[in-house]
C-alpha cells in the first residue's frame, strides 16, 4: 500500500479506527499489538517476541497481556469487522478451545477468539517458526460454519482483508451497499 496500512482510510476512517470501534462495541477494551506508544489515539503494545512479526506474534503478545482472559483477535486490515460477529465470537466459551469462523474452505484466524490457555502454545509455535494456521492444526478449536455465522447477520465482510488499493475500493463498495 506504500504507507502504514493501519492508517489507510476506508469510508473516511483509518482502518485501525474502524476495527477498534467494532471491537470496543463488542468487547470493551482495545489494544493495538505490535507497536509502541499510541496509534490514532489507541493504546499500543509492542510485540513481546522481538524479531518475530505477524498474526501469531501478535496473538502471543495479546494472550500474555490479557492476564488469563481470552483474546478477540482482529487484524487491522479487516476494517469491515462486524460488532455483531465479534460479540458472537466473544460470547463463545469453549473451554480451552478457540472459536474460528470458516469461510470458503479457510479458517478466518484473524477474526477469531482465542483462549487464555493457549499463551504457552502460541509461544512454542512462534519459536518453531509456525503460524496461527499451524497452531490450529495442533490444538482443538471450534470451527464456526457459514450457516451459523450467517445467523449472526454476518455476510463475510468481517474477514474481508484490505491489502491493495483495489481492496480499499471493494471495501468502500461494500460499505455503500450497507
Amino acid at each position: 500500500m506504500g504507507r502504514d496500512k493501519a492508517l489507510v482510510p476506508v469510508g473516511g476512517l483509518p482502518m485501525v479506527v474502524r476495527v477498534a470501534a467494532a471491537l470496543r462495541e463488542a468487547a470493551g477494551e482495545v489494544v493495538v499489538v505490535g507497536r509502541e506508544g499510541t496509534l490514532a489515539g489507541l493504546p499500543c503494545l509492542p510485540d513481546g517476541s522481538p524479531g518475530r512479526r505477524g498474526p501469531l506474534a501478535g496473538l502471543a503478545t495479546a494472550l500474555d497481556a490479557a492476564a488469563g482472559r481470552p483474546v478477540l483477535l482482529v487484524a487491522v486490515d479487516q476494517p469491515l469487522a462486524s460488532p455483531a460477529t465479534l460479540r458472537a465470537l466473544a460470547a463463545r466459551v469453549p473451554a480451552g478451545r478457540a472459536a474460528v469462523p470458516l469461510a470458503g474452505g479457510s479458517r478466518q484466524v484473524t477474526c477469531a477468539r482465542y483462549p487464555a490457555e493457549w499463551a504457552g502454545e502460541a509461544h512454542r509455535e512462534l519459536g518453531a517458526g509456525g503460524s496461527i494456521q499451524s497452531l490450529l492444526v495442533r490444538l482443538d478449536f471450534d470451527g464456526i460454519g457459514e450457516d451459523e455465522w450467517r445467523e449472526w447477520g454476518e455476510d463475510g465482510r468481517s474477514w474481508l482483508s484490505v491489502d491493495t488499493p483495489g481492496d480499499v475500493a471493494r471495501a468502500e463498495a461494500v460499505l455503500r451497499r450497507g
